[in-house]
């Protein structure tokens, strides 16, 4: 079995960014959660717009920092 090490911390924000893409996807898609939801965490971050929209946002970011 291979294990991966994130140990820097842009490694450990960038996973914690990868989570709440998958996270916001299936909100996106109707899935429900107790407690705060992805779409909340990056709105609070400084993300705007739909859920769809703040999606793409992330998306983007994402491919263009990697």
């Amino acid at each position: 079995m291979n294990a991966i090490v994130l140990d820097t911390p842009e490694q450990i924000a960038r996973y914690r960014l990868l989570t709440l893409r998958a996270a916001l996807r299936l909100e996106i898609a109707g899935m429900k959660k107790r407690g705060q939801s992805a779409y909340q965490i990056l709105k609070a971050e400084g993300y705007t717009g739909t859920r769809a929209q703040v999606h793409e946002q992330l998306q983007n970011y994402l491919e263009t920092t990697k």
